[in-house]
């Protein structure tokens, strides 16, 4: 996607599980393909840039591939995972589904963590993964590119030509990129075009960003950078608060420790910063878990993944919003609970008031577009 100085991406999030508190089984809603659908086309016509489908119960290849006909505007940023797939492979189906789309697939590479590789077959350590992830990235690039492969690496060995598509996106369809270890930013520096931080503090994230921005020069590179949050937005900082109550009201002691157990012994850097937000402790008000102002880290005692949230009126999130921009931010990934409905809130009362741009050679037109049952623990992010 084209960058502009002064606007911002704006995605939204389409995986479930969902409802209106979704890690407790009378909150969590049935996902099928018609909900999905509806999101889908909410984003398309709300005026989001595209939408994240993130690691999940639902494959996100075949969850992207189903929703190409239902869309024409969004654009698919489609989690995927290099220790468990071919970069050939990857190379072939990010092709295809490129012309399919018409130009709208973007992938986020996810490493995960230990855990969750081993019970998919791939026994890699971390930095093992992100070394890994190097070859890979180095490997696609070039497949996808439908340049002939010579490439002996410590991991992967690729030779010959064997694809024949060209991808719509030239030479290569965008890649995203999170991890917040130095392994991570190692990776990200040398071969990705946007960094993906999880909700931590503006003044964490400018921290990252520097250190990022000073790796990638040395590759003679520049990155865009992005965030992935949840929003609470209400007419009234008060009422807004009211909700993360209400939602903080539905979290177990159970359900916590169960997610907590998961979680804490995890080798992922991001993950264990999103635990120290609260270590695993409830408590009687929202606001507790403040842990920057109007930044409620909530969330994170049900979800892995990033769990934070941005809570108060829209001058409040909006004035919030700024201070990521401030820090070097220009992509947003936004989610709300439930995700169809609050989609529709935060198109109403945020995204009128962000400059929003889009690549005109995909022919996109906010302005104009505008007028015209899974358990939250049963997923990864």
């Amino acid at each position: 996607m084209t960058a502009h100085k002064d606007g911002v991406e704006v995605l939204w999030y389409l995986t479930a599980p969902d409802g209106r508190n979704p890690w407790t089984p009378n909150g969590a809603r049935k996902i099928d393909l018609p909900y999905l659908r509806q999101i889908a086309s909410a984003i398309d016509h709300l005026g989001y840039t595209g939408a994240l489908l993130a690691t999940g119960p639902h494959d996100t290849w075949v969850l992207g591939s189903s929703l190409i006909t239902s869309t024409e505007r969004m654009r698919f940023l489609i989690a995927i995972s290099p220790p468990l797939i071919s970069p050939v492979l990857a190379a072939k189906m990010t092709q295809t589904f490129d012309e399919l789309s018409q130009g709208r697939v973007l992938l986020n590479i996810i490493n995960g963590n230990s855990t969750q590789m081993r019970a998919y077959g791939s026994t890699l350590e971390h930095d093992e993964r992100y070394a890994y992830t190097d070859e890979w990235i180095t490997v696609w690039r070039k497949a996808v590119a439908g340049e002939r492969l010579d490439f002996h690496g410590k991991y992967i060995t690729a030779e010959g030509q064997a694809l024949q598509l060209k991808p719509v996106q030239m030479p290569t369809p965008p890649l995203w990129f999170g991890g917040s270890s130095q392994a991570a930013h190692e990776t990200a520096a040398k071969h990705i075009d946007t960094y993906l931080s999880w909700g931590e503090p503006p003044t964490q994230v400018a921290e990252k960003i520097r250190d990022l921005s000073a790796l990638a020069a040395k590759h003679g590179r520049t990155l865009r950078y992005g965030i992935r949050l949840y929003l609470i937005v209400r007419d009234t900082d008060e009422e807004a608060w009211e909700e993360a109550n209400r939602l903080l009201g539905t979290m177990d002691e159970a359900t916590v420790r169960h997610t907590q157990a998961l979680l804490r012994g995890t080798d992922s850097v991001g993950q264990q910063r999103m635990l120290k937000f609260h270590n695993g402790r409830i408590p009687d008000d929202a606001r507790e878990l403040e842990i920057y102002p109007d930044l409620w880290a909530g969330l994170s005692l049900v979800r892995p993944g990033p769990g934070t949230a941005i809570v108060g009126s829209p001058q409040t999130v909006l004035a919030r919003i700024q201070e990521y921009r401030d820090a070097g931010i220009s992509t947003f990934i936004f989610s709300g609970i439930p995700l169809l409905e609050e989609a529709y809130r935060v198109a109403e009362l945020i995204l009128p008031h962000l400059p929003v741009t889009y690549d005109t050679g995909l022919a996109r037109n906010v302005e104009a577009q505008r007028d015209t049952v899974f358990t939250w623990n049963q997923s990864i992010p």
